[in-house]
């Protein structure tokens, strides 16, 4: 065996292998390019794109440009002029910092700088292919930077041969810039990809305008403000209603200190805060900004900077999840429905929105009417943690009932929604049942359709929930109990989760062999045969391992109380239906069942006289 010889790597090389670890395709070069420009002042930033990014990027900005003297410097590794020792990484706050990204893009492409730094008078052209310089020369150039950088990766096929198709990779670019347009929307940005434009941002400091130029009305019009803050965290931006809710993570936008990241433990907190507001398998829309003191956020984890550390994800987790599920709470989440419409309006696609023009005084409008929604009552309340007053009720001459809870050591102020105060129970009348399935209620001039089986999934839901969390859960004694065989796994995830299966209410013992004998189940669900409702349950036990005890108890209690709720095509009388109702709007949050389906629609009476033709318009 022939003993290889260890040597040091060729400069080419070295700057080849740390490339890939900053440009890994096209958006990769326009993420560094453009954080550059952030950092260097830009108001305006264009992006131009041909073959997905793949045969050409060009983009223009107006910051603050580069010396000539100091242009050379730029493309070496590990030069910058945002940092000047390790120390300085625990508080860094700009978007680049390490040095790398010209060096690694120069390597990968042919590059063309046009520079002019603003107490230049003349500026500077500097051409660089595959990490060796070609020339610099004086030339006319505003202030700024342009880069044009032409055949991605054409020194390294490897590499090249691993992008997706030119479409894909332009979706990339396209996704990127909307994410930087949001973190930054005192910036204008535009983006052309083969000669058409994609995005254009107002760049006139507004968050509302600038997600209304991305995503457009069907998505502006559906989103809440938020805020909160805590212990040196303050979390702002909009999440989506129900009615926008997708089936996948790509309208979790999150930022730390302005830089958008990724982060499973955002994610986990955001989607807890949904529970009971959204249908199992989808996902909310939601822009979230956090303010954290940089010395407890280390961005410094990897070189694409979109992996950040907390010193405390457990405070953070909670002020996240708490502070969106009090904002969907206590507000009136009934799906409108629209009778005046000949025909459903289409689906509309996210990235058709983009193109939607600009309407200031549409956006003027919407935004005023978030800011009434936001406005405080009591602007000299000291809270620790402090949200806006959430008013809901679109009708101002109505006195909405006020509502406390606690967060965080904080109190929180809400006003409740009109139909769940005590004016509403006391004066809504009940129609009766169609369908066998739905019934009426009429109140305030609108119709209220309830689902009776989702109602009352909800019901059992909270009131096993609630009697879980007071450890006062009744038990439905079997006589005679019921015997159950069981499998080796599910015998093991039964010993595993006896404690848990003891705190639903459930009674059992070994009976011999794999058989075990069921002599109690949950006081809520008697009405289900007790050998199939447990089998069903434990059906997936293999699953469990991993899962937090509460999410267990929550996801078998949900499954329970579908199981146990009364079904479509069942007649209910007059009196079950009222009692159906009392209790479901004695909850904090009835307008959901536990996996998310709504439990009731509305529409209004002028909309009823506008289908008859009563009301023209």
């Amino acid at each position: 065996m022939v003993r290889n010889e260890i040597k040091p790597l060729s400069e080419e090389t070295i700057d080849k292998i740390a490339a890939g670890e900053v440009v890994e395709r096209p958006a990769s070069v326009v993420k560094e390019l453009v954080e550059n420009a952030i950092d260097a002042g830009a108001t305006a930033i264009s992006v131009e794109i041909a073959g997905g990014g793949i045969d050409s990027i060009r983009i223009t900005d107006n910051g603050m440009g580069i010396p000539r003297d100091q242009i050379r410097s730029a493309f070496l590794r590990h030069y910058t002029s945002k940092l000047r020792s390790a120390e300085e990484l625990s508080s860094v706050m700009s978007l680049g910092f390490r040095g790398e990204a010209l060096a690694s893009i120069a390597a990968i492409c042919k590059l063309e700088l046009y520079t002019k730094a603003r107490e230049e008078s003349i500026g500077s052209l500097y051409t660089i292919e595959g990490g060796s310089e070609v020339d610099l020369v004086p030339t006319g150039a505003p202030d700024g930077c342009t880069f044009f950088a032409k055949s991605l990766f054409y020194n390294t096929p490897a590499r090249r041969k691993f992008l997706r198709s030119p479409a894909t990779e332009g979706n990339y670019i396209q996704d990127l810039l909307e994410k930087m347009a949001i973190s930054a929307p005192d910036v204008s940005f535009r983006l052309i990809s083969q000669g058409r434009d994609r995005i254009q941002t107002p760049g006139n400091g507004s968050l509302f305008d600038t997600l209304y130029s991305l995503y457009g009305r069907s998505i502006t019009d559906e989103l809440l403000p938020i805020e909160a803050e805590t212990d040196g965290i303050k979390l702002t931006g909009f999440i989506g209603t129900s009615a926008i809710n997708r089936g996948n993570r790509s309208m979790e936008v999150f930022f730390v200190n302005k830089r958008y990241i990724r982060s499973r433990g955002i994610s986990k907190a955001l989607e807890d805060g949904y529970e009971g507001f959204a249908m199992q398998h989808q996902f909310p829309v939601a822009i979230l900004f956090l303010d954290v003191d940089p010395f407890k956020v280390d961005v410094n984890v990897h070189p694409a900077k979109q992996e950040v550390r907390f010193d405390d994800e457990h405070l953070l987790y909670d002020l996240i999840r708490d502070c969106v599920h009090s904002r969907l709470a206590f507000r009136e989440d009934i799906a409108a429905v629209d009778l005046t419409s000949e025909k459903p309006a289409p689906k509309q696609d996210l990235k058709e929105t983009s193109f939607e023009p600009f309407e200031p005084q549409r956006i003027s409008q919407v935004r005023e009417r978030m800011m009434e929604e936001m406005s405080s009552e009591d602007e000299e309340e000291d809270l620790s943690l402090r949200y806006a007053r959430f008013k809901i009720d679109k009708k101002p001459e109505k006195e909405p009932e006020k509502s406390e809870s606690r967060l965080g050591g904080g109190r929180v102020v809400y006003e409740q929604a009109t139909f769940l105060s005590e004016k509403s129970r006391a004066l809504h009348r009940l129609i009766g049942q169609v369908f066998g399935t739905y019934f009426m209620i009429e109140y305030d001039g609108v119709l209220y359709m309830v689902d009776q089986h989702a109602a009352h999934e909800k019901v059992l839901y909270e009131r096993t929930m609630k009697r879980i969390r007071e450890r006062t859960m009744d038990t439905q004694m079997v006589s005679p109990p019921v015997i159950v065989s069981l499998s080796a796994t599910e015998e093991a995830a039964l010993n595993d989760h006896m404690n848990d299966f003891n705190q639903m209410g459930y009674r059992i013992t070994h009976f011999g062999g794999r058989d075990y004998q069921i002599s109690g189940i949950p006081a809520d669900m008697y009405t289900l045969d007790p050998g199939e409702l447990f089998m069903s349950v434990i059906a997936d036990a293999t699953d469990w391992s991993g899962i937090r005890e509460s999410e267990l108890i929550k996801e078998r209690i949900a499954s329970m109380s579908c199981k146990a709720a009364i079904k479509g095509n069942h007649t209910l009388s007059n009196a079950e239906m009222e009692t159906l109702f009392l209790e479901l709007m004695e909850l904090d949050e009835p307008y959901h069942c536990p996996h998310g389906r709504p439990t009731m629609i509305s529409f209004t009476r002028d909309e009823l006289d506008k289908k008859f033709k009563r009301i023209v318009g």
